[in-house]
């Protein structure tokens, strides 16, 4: 089948059931061109992100699945290896401190966290790369869910909550009493 004209199977959609009882499903056409609005469990001529990047068996949809979930964990990935580099290329840090008259009559001392970073070091070129990256896959990723097919919204769920669980534990959570900005 030539997918470079986005040749779509033109079989009516069963009304009863949805989108294809035995899996298939026309890539939500049904005979016009138009866009999937309901999510499907089909398999058989899925477009992923690609013209020519069509599925059309249940193995295919097993190895687009995987891609789908391995891409999500990186997603997760991407957003906590950036972080991590942050803290790691810090410069320019410095602490200022004011007094502040307390609710019993004392002195506190607010103190204030600045971190700079040079713009043209290469850390922050490697964080605006980063950046580049994480911002395309996560538009990847919202392409895929647009699909509305159910296996790959799954694999998309599943990858991301796998990334968090596996890279957002290193993630240390320090409850800092003079940030004020939440």
């Amino acid at each position: 089948m030539d997918h470079s004209h986005h040749q779509h199977n033109t079989t009516p959609l069963p009304t009863s059931s949805g989108h294809g009882g035995g899996g298939g499903h026309d890539g939500g056409h049904g005979g016009h061109m138009g866009m999937v609005m309901t999510f499907y469990l089909g398999y058989t001529n899925v477009e992923l992100l690609f013209s020519g990047l069509v599925i059309n068996s249940p193995g295919e949809m097993v190895g687009a699945c995987v891609g789908v979930f391995l891409l999500s964990v990186l997603y997760e990935g991407l957003k906590i290896g950036r972080e991590v580099l942050l803290r790691r290329s810090q410069v320019n840090v410095r602490y200022n401190s004011m007094p502040l008259p307390g609710t019993d009559g004392t002195v506190l001392m607010e103190t204030h966290k600045t971190v700079g970073q040079r713009m043209l070091s290469p850390a922050h070129f490697l964080q605006t790369l980063l950046h580049v990256i994480q911002v395309v896959v996560s538009y990847f990723l919202m392409l895929v869910f647009m699909t509305y097919n159910g296996y790959l919204c799954i694999a998309v769920a599943a990858g991301a909550g796998t990334g968090y669980f596996l890279f957002s534990w290193k993630k240390a959570v320090v409850v800092d009493i003079t940030e004020h900005c939440h």
